[in-house]
């Protein structure tokens, strides 16, 4: 969930009511809050805090509510977890630390002081291309298997051999997230269970269509969100291969599609 700031710098908690309301009647499944996307080292701690209670105000439990807690100090995230009020939350997100460039070690410890302090099941957030640091499968799968509130991850590293051997490895029930939209649907393929997305907050309807055909696995269709999906992040050449392969299928919106491509005429492609 984005974080609208008004003209002088402000959290516009207006337009932050609008989006969740938007984005919850576009069918997503959950809403997440105060991560990357909410540029949420942007905030104070205070003002983190009233956001996360506003935001679990207006969704008033109509889809679970993630919160993130993270930050480059394991005392800062602990400090995190006693001053929000985290009643209305189902979950807490919390990023690896960043800047410091921690060890693969100093990952699990901070993780196991974090597990031992929330009141809430914590999902992992690996996103190196952010914090400057890679968390290892390896050291995923440690987390997981050592820690049972920790029930999964949000793995944005791109990596798709590292995502992989998560999937292939983890314990039961341990959930593998993509944070990456441009890789979600190869991800749930794979054995991946969905995606926290930014692109859903323009488009919620549109991006949980393709998702959900993803979870139908190779139908015509679901080929065809792929392609749809790599229209959107302006990926031609694997929208094509994806859309020859829906119509190959016998779907003919992708032949219609595919003709709109080869025209350039992408402001006039319209998802159905």
């Amino acid at each position: 969930m984005i974080t609208p700031f008004t003209a002088d710098g402000r959290v516009d908690y207006e337009a932050l009511g609008r989006m969740i309301d938007y984005v919850i009647e576009g069918g997503a499944d959950y809403i997440v809050a105060l991560g990357t996307t909410a540029e949420t080292p942007t905030l104070y701690i205070q003002e983190r805090a009233v956001v996360a209670m506003f935001i679990a105000n207006q969704i008033r439990h109509r889809v679970p509510l993630v919160i993130g807690v993270g930050g480059n100090s394991t005392s800062e995230v602990l400090d995190q977890l006693r001053e929000f009020d985290l009643r209305g939350a189902d979950a807490i997100l919390s990023v690896t630390p960043y800047y410091n460039k921690p060890s693969q070690e100093g990952l699990y410890q901070h993780f196991k002081v974090v597990s031992e302090h929330s009141p809430l099941p914590i999902i992992l957030y690996n996103i190196a291309g952010r914090t400057g640091v890679n968390m290892t499968a390896e050291t995923t799968l440690r987390i997981a298997a050592d820690f049972p509130n920790i029930i999964g991850i949000k793995e944005a590293s791109g990596n798709i051999g590292q995502i992989q051997e998560i999937i292939d490895r983890r314990r039961e029930g341990f959930l593998v997230l993509s944070g990456d939209d441009g890789i979600a649907v190869d991800v749930m393929r794979r054995g991946g269970d969905g995606v926290i997305s930014v692109a859903a907050n323009a488009f919620p309807h549109r991006f949980m269509r393709c998702v959900n055909l993803a979870k139908t696995g190779d139908s015509p269709e679901a080929v065809y969100a792929r392609g749809a999906l790599a229209i959107r992040q302006k990926d031609y050449d694997g929208a094509r291969r994806y859309l020859n392969e829906a119509k190959s299928l016998g779907l003919e919106q992708a032949a219609i599609t595919l003709e709109q491509l080869g025209k350039n005429d992408i402001n006039e492609y319209k998802y159905h």
